[in-house]
């Protein structure tokens, strides 16, 4: 059984490296476009995709938009082990927000781990457009999946069991 693709493969969005700077419904400041509120954005489609995707070692990469997907995926693992550690909503909201503001790589830099599927940005200024977008997906990642993961004031179960599962064997 193949792993799930991006449905936002195939569009023409502008690109940073082989990064696509896809629409987003968000409210965090950023410099992605903004996406029709009644359809799906890349955020809603990678916590969609998340519980099935992480369960493969292998993903082929048909598109920028599965970079930008791999991306999330790994950092909803991320945020998953920082939530395993925060019993309230609370707390988690915090803790979320600050991993996603926190210093990170992003593709080109040498502590970057997915540095052989990305490729790094032609110049400066396009390094910092893709770190500005890459936060901006971040953040609103962070909100996104607290208000999925927490029901009734604790987080569920059925998202909890895959905090230690890692996607393509890799994190971030």
């Amino acid at each position: 059984m193949p792993a799930y693709h991006s449905q936002f493969n195939d569009g023409d969005f502008q690109s940073i490296g082989n990064f696509f700077i896809l629409p987003i419904k968000t409210k965090v400041r950023g410099n992605a476009p903004m996406a029709d509120p009644s359809t799906e954005d890349i955020i809603d489609e990678a916590l969609n995709l998340f519980r099935a995707n992480c369960l493969f070692r292998n993903f082929e990469i048909k598109g920028n938009a599965d970079r930008v997907l791999i991306y999330l995926i790994l950092f909803i693992s991320e945020c998953l082990g920082k939530l395993a550690k925060s019993p309230s909503q609370g707390d988690a909201v915090k803790q979320l927000s600050t991993l996603a503001v926190t210093n990170f790589a992003i593709p080109g830099d040498a502590t970057f781990p997915l540095n052989a599927m990305y490729s790094h940005p032609p110049d400066r200024g396009q390094a910092d457009q893709l770190r500005i977008y890459i936060q901006q997906l971040r953040q609103e990642m962070a909100v996104r999946l607290v208000d999925r993961v927490y029901v009734d004031g604790k987080p569920s179960k059925w998202w909890m069991c895959f905090q230690k599962r890692k996607f393509m064997g890799l994190s971030l």
